[in-house]
């Protein structure tokens, strides 16, 4: 199973490697189609490995829930899903099973062992996603042939691919060596069947377990029934016969426990051992725009990787202007002679084809890679592409600032912000629909944005403008002030703020705006009447107060300072 640490968010994964090697002499094609797996099979010369927790799916720990406020004492973490009428554990973080925490287990004994405890509700869609392109990606460094084994496995078939490695050991050396850098914790199993290296992978002693060909028996006995995938009325049938261990069943006659049990437990053994193919599905690789570039010796200065990249930036974007296409991810993977990858990705906020833009966004981060003792061969990828959209009309320098679109594109400038400084420390404001103004507008990652979207910096908002003048400057949150003021519906003659006092010469209001009691309660009667002010030094404030000034039901009538007008 896979643990991303830290979460982005919380997932979990299992990983396998399915290897039947060839007999002695003898040179073997993959396993699919089912004929040729069948004669192995036959033959007793199929080999799988597999991956997965000891006690279940974990989640990551949570520091805070939903990402939100950060706490100084972090509670265990849980994925709830639905399941018939209640709600149930999916994952657990490694704190959560700990304290007795278990996946399955109803939400309400979990929330009655834990207190507190952070509940996210499961993603099992973006999980698959993710599973399936984690697949992809291993696909062209560790085998030719990775399958999906749902909800959180991978099966790698490895025939004639572990000598590349070293041999089996170096191999799946290497396997948990690039998972754990992309900040997963894997479990991982070599063995003759797919079935068997599931059942080492999610019930070994080992988080990586290898399994010498011919020893598939030996290693299958001391597991438990659960190893077999059976059914739970069966297992729990075998259970009160006295069957705890898989070695109970392969030491008694089949044929017994077949009349009583039906065929499904010699099915599993059988495909444990390698009597019964268990075919899998093999992962396509989507046709993903990319361009590639191997040297006849390794490179490991900045400026000879940065020259590299830059070619493979003008080959990619060519690709990509002839399909009518830009990147939103674009992923540079350098392969070293020492047989890891060390990646570098770059997200922009629009869909990009410019190679001399992509090259600079590179050329910034080249020394952040590791060349290692060299690169051999780099890898410039379009991970995320969308259709162009039709240009829009925007102006630069010397633009015509009288035309209706005469705005400038500033996503060449958040491109660069975001990838110096981080897509979340890069945000846009965007309207949302709400009367109270701290509610109006919310902050969103500036990479959060659809290309259907007005550029960075245009000024265009996406929701409905209010019908009075806004400030362009909000208080979060809004400061008290002292207030001189006839009630109840007068604008202030003077105010204070901050110890200074200020003499008003101008005013307009009230307009009131009433409490979103939909949203909180408490707002069932609040009020508040706002007025733009403009005082005798010239500077126009948003001030407003709580209350009708009649009704004390409606507030407290304290005045507080909003916004500033320019």
């Amino acid at each position: 199973m896979l643990h991303p640490e830290p979460p982005s968010t919380a997932q979990s994964g299992l990983h396998s490697v399915f290897r039947p090697p060839p007999p002695s002499g003898t040179r073997v094609s993959p396993p699919v189609p089912v004929e040729r797996r069948t004669v192995r099979a036959a033959a007793h010369h199929s080999r799988t490995a597999y991956g997965t927790p000891p006690e279940g799916p974990r989640a990551p720990c949570a520091t805070a829930p939903l990402h939100e406020h950060r706490t100084a004492q972090p509670a265990p973490l849980v994925l709830s899903a639905r399941s018939g009428n209640r709600d149930r554990v999916h994952a657990a973080c490694p704190e959560a099973l700990a304290l007795g925490i278990r996946p399955g287990m109803s939400l309400t004994r979990a929330r009655a062992l834990v207190e507190p405890l952070t509940v996210i509700p499961a993603t099992p869609a973006d999980d698959a996603r993710r599973l399936e392109a984690l697949g992809l990606r291993l696909l062209e460094t560790f085998s030719p042939h990775i399958g999906v084994d749902p909800p959180d496995g991978l099966l790698l078939e490895t025939t004639g691919v572990d000598h590349l490695f070293g041999g089996e050991t170096a191999l799946m050396e290497a396997l948990e060596r690039y998972l754990r850098d992309l900040g997963l914790t894997p479990r991982l199993a070599l063995a003759d069947t797919p079935a068997a290296a599931r059942a080492l992978a999610r019930h070994g002693a080992r988080t990586c377990t290898i399994a010498p060909a011919g020893t598939t028996r030996t290693h299958l006995a001391p597991l438990p029934l659960e190893a077999l995938r059976l059914p739970e009325t069966i297992r729990d049938g075998l259970l009160t016969l006295g069957f705890e261990r898989i070695g109970d069943l392969l030491k008694r006659p089949r044929a017994p426990l077949a009349r009583r049990f039906g065929p499904v437990i010699s099915l599993r053994l059988d495909q444990a051992l390698g009597d019964v193919d268990e075919p899998f599905r093999p992962l396509r690789a989507r046709e993903t725009p990319q361009a590639r570039m191997a040297f006849a010796e390794p490179v490991g200065t900045g400026e000879s990787i940065a020259a590299a990249a830059n070619l493979l930036a003008r080959s990619l974007c060519h690709t990509l202007q002839n399909r009518g296409l830009g990147g939103r991810v674009f992923d540079l993977f350098c392969h070293r002679v020492d047989h890891r990858v060390v990646s570098l990705r770059i997200r922009t906020s629009t869909a990009l084809h410019d190679p001399a833009r992509l090259a600079r966004l590179f050329r910034e981060r080249i020394d952040t890679l590791d060349p290692g003792f060299g690169i051999e061969t780099m890898i410039l990828r379009a991970t995320a592409t969308l259709p162009l959209a039709p240009a829009r009309q925007t102006t630069t320098d010397d633009g015509d600032e009288g035309s209706p679109a005469s705005v400038r594109d500033l996503s060449p400038l958040v491109d660069i912000l975001v990838n110096r400084l981080g897509g979340q420390r890069v945000y846009t404001l965007r309207s949302v629909e709400s009367d109270v103004p701290e509610r109006s507008v919310v902050r969103i990652p500036v990479l959060s944005r659809s290309d259907r979207d007005p550029p960075p910096g245009s000024g265009a908002g996406t929701g409905t403008a209010p019908p009075w003048p806004r400030p362009v400057r909000l208080l979060t949150p809004p400061e008290s002030i002292d207030a001189l003021a006839l009630l109840p519906d007068r604008p202030p003659r003077a105010f204070t703020w901050r110890g200074t006092r200020y003499r008003v010469v101008c005013a307009d209001g009230p307009e009131r705006i009433f409490g979103e009691w939909w949203k909180r309660p408490a707002e069932q009667d609040a009020v508040r009447d706002y007025f733009r002010l403009e005082t005798d030094t010239g500077e126009r404030y948003w001030v407003y107060r709580l209350g009708d000034g009649e009704n004390p039901d409606t507030g407290s009538g304290r005045w507080f300072l909003q916004g500033f007008f320019a």
